[in-house]
């Protein structure tokens, strides 16, 4: 099942139901009305929302209408709850060696994740508004799944079950502002900008063979100002979200709704490109001393996609802008 939430003037937009193509839609009001509702709501709405999907891809409903993916926010515009994780060890292997940083440790053992902002996500086609170029503007694509509520002490052998939904996103961050905060061990606020997210939500069967041992096991296509930046397999992921979902909850109860994401998708192959420009500029430092890749400027777009094995689109594709927030 596929699932979007489209404007309707009110700050958690209108839940609707999305055919596999991303071709249609019809409202889901009459059982969920907003994606919230529906994660709170999820073992009694399940079966008429699936039903209604159905039906949607049969073209058994007279209520349905186009899909206008412009008019899509995020599937959930604001979260109670949004823990990103950094899973990709390869990533962070990188990081160090390019920047002579101490290794972090147990981090192949023990997932490191931040608690981000979740109240003012990003659709999938809105303007990335930002102050100053000078921050050090940079995309992460990445993967994430939503939850319902999760009880203390929950096991990675029970934590799959509580996945619900599966998302694609652009973490937005500020590396020159970074630093500082990563050094006070505070965590990350100046420095991570809004999250964007692809228009549509699916559940884990949508993904048939490519969602196993908890994780997605495709590749994720970037391109920034339409040239080619890297497509890296989410299968690499070194911790499934089972472990995360664990770790997350080992000391409180997560609510329905919360949010975890997977960290940028990283490959050790080279050939598989970047899903961030930071690596890339890692990847520079490590091979010719210096970084030659410069971070985003305003005006620059950013896209990315998930493709299934058939080409098909899963989530829909991300494709922004970046912006001066001082313009109006």
């Amino acid at each position: 099942m596929k699932l979007a939430t489209l404007h309707d003037g009110s700050r958690d937009g209108r839940l609707v139901i999305v055919s596999t193509d991303l071709s249609r839609a019809v409202h889901a009001g009459d059982c969920a009305p907003t994606m919230q509702v529906a994660i709170e709501r999820w073992d009694n709405v399940v079966g008429e929302l699936q039903q209604r999907y159905v039906a949607l891809n049969k073209n058994q409903l007279e209520d349905a209408f186009d899909f206008d993916v412009s008019q899509a926010m995020a599937p959930l515009p604001r979260a109670w709850q949004w823990l990103d994780g950094s899973c990709f060890l390869n990533h962070g292997e990188l990081m160090q060696k390019a920047f002579h940083l101490d290794p972090i440790a147990d981090a192949d053992t023990i997932p490191l994740m931040y608690q981000g902002a979740g109240d003012d996500f990003l659709g999938s086609r809105d303007d990335i508004r930002l102050p100053s170029e000078a921050h050090g503007i940079d995309f992460e694509g990445e993967f994430a799944v939503l939850v319902d509520e999760v009880s203390m002490g929950c096991s990675t052998a029970q934590a799959m079950e509580h996945v619900k939904l599966i998302l694609q996103l652009n973490d937005i961050s500020l590396r020159a502002l970074a630093p500082r905060e990563m050094k006070t061990g505070f965590g990350f606020v100046q420095s991570k900008a809004t999250t964007s997210f692809a228009p549509v939500a699916v559940t884990p069967d949508e993904l048939g063979a490519a969602w196993s041992n908890a994780r997605i096991n495709l590749p994720l296509k970037v391109e920034w100002n339409g040239k080619w930046f890297g497509h890296p397999h989410g299968g690499e992921m070194n911790f499934g979200f089972d472990e995360l979902i664990a770790h997350a909850a080992l000391t409180r109860k997560l609510s329905a709704g919360t949010l975890i994401g997977s960290g940028t998708v990283s490959n050790a192959d080279r050939a598989a490109g970047s899903a961030c420009i930071s690596e890339r500029r890692a990847i520079e430092m490590i091979e010719h001393g210096a970084p030659k890749t410069e971070f985003m400027k305003f005006g620059d777009s950013i896209r990315m996609q998930a493709l299934l094995p058939d080409d098909a689109e899963l989530f829909g594709s991300i494709d922004q802008k970046v912006v001066n927030a001082s313009i109006k």
